[in-house]
């Protein structure tokens, strides 16, 4: 995610110069032949208009739709923040036995399996799908062959929290953040069995442990289903058809006898292009927001914000700093 104020004027036009380049080519070659066929090849501007703004709509509806997946993926995370706390509170403040190093202890074994939950879902959500941009990654954190790299990325970031059984046994799970949420179901239960929980205390904690797996759910429900390909398409088709348009509507304005001003066609078909293109892109980096490219929701960040609330209720001594932003991106 970007956080600075604005992209940059130079940032927008690296992103998306290529539209614009293509563009001009194209333009240079229709008022070129125009010229050389000594042919009126223009269209009247009026259709190419109608066309244009058919396309507008379309995209406007593209763009709002691949907004809503996006901020109902922050949404999401803001809940697993919000329940993250709660859980880890009431664990604190639930399970109390008599002895202070084994009550310490168990508020550990729970608090840092849940910050395992964390790490494996925004690995699983980091994970490759073959219609998102995975070229387009972020160097260094996110490259496009993680799903070869995901076990052994993931030893480091786990081991420190979970034993090597407890994730050897996760290991060939096909869904490890489920498991790993069942098993502190399980463990719960076995407080109540035990007697440290009662009856109140325990349901409290589940219905956490349930919230959990729905915002698990909706943010596989996002990451797995992609934004319909068909409406995908048809706004990539439909700015490519009208950018095909653009120079022999603009030829009826700038046009004439191809002297001079009819070499204006040329910047401006350019420019629309630009234009329309530009929009086309900005939904789709948007449809996709646990991709791990530069727009995503920030759920690396969100995930160490979250450990550090937690260490510091187990009132740890070193804890991880925030996550900061490098130029301008946070992740």
């Amino acid at each position: 995610m970007y956080v600075h104020r604005n992209y940059g004027f130079l940032m927008t036009i690296n992103w998306s110069k290529r539209p614009f380049i293509y563009g001009v080519l194209y333009a240079t070659a229709v008022v070129a032949a125009g010229y050389w066929l000594s042919a009126d090849i223009s269209l009247p501007w009026q259709p190419v208009t109608v066309v244009g703004i058919a396309v507008a709509f379309y995209l406007g509806f593209k763009n709002n739709s691949s907004y809503d997946r996006t901020w109902e993926a922050r949404k999401i995370w803001g809940g697993i923040v919000n329940n993250s706390r709660s859980f880890a509170s009431s664990v604190i403040a639930f399970i109390q036995l008599a002895g202070r190093e084994e009550t310490e202890a168990w508020h550990r074994r729970l608090i840092y399996r849940h910050l395992a939950w964390l790490t494996a879902l925004r690995y699983q959500l980091r994970l490759s799908r073959e219609w998102e941009h995975t070229e387009d990654r972020i160097n260094g954190l996110y490259i496009p062959n993680i799903c070869e790299e995901y076990f052994n990325r993931l030893d480091d970031d786990l081991l420190p929290l979970i034993s090597k059984e407890e994730f050897d046994a996760y290991r060939p799970k096909a869904n490890m953040a489920a498991q790993i949420l069942a098993r502190q179901i399980r463990e719960v239960g076995e407080l109540y069995d035990k007697g440290i929980l009662d009856g109140f205390e325990m349901q409290q904690l589940h219905e956490i442990l349930l919230s959990l797996y729905d915002e698990q759910g909706r943010s596989e429900r996002i990451k797995n289903f992609p934004f319909p390909r068909q409406y995908a398409s048809t706004a990539l088709w439909t700015t490519m058809v009208f950018s095909a348009l653009v120079p022999f509507g603009l030829l009826s304005i700038f046009g004439g006898d191809y002297s001079h001003p009819a070499w204006m066609v040329i910047p401006f078909s350019g420019l629309v292009i630009w234009v329309f293109f530009l929009m086309e892109k900005i939904g789709d980096y948007s449809e996709n927001p646990f991709e791990g490219s530069y727009n995503d929701v920030p759920i690396t960040a969100i995930a160490r914000a979250i450990e550090i609330d937690l260490r510091e209720m187990l009132e740890e001594k070193e804890i991880p700093a925030p996550l900061s932003a490098e130029n301008g991106f946070l992740m």
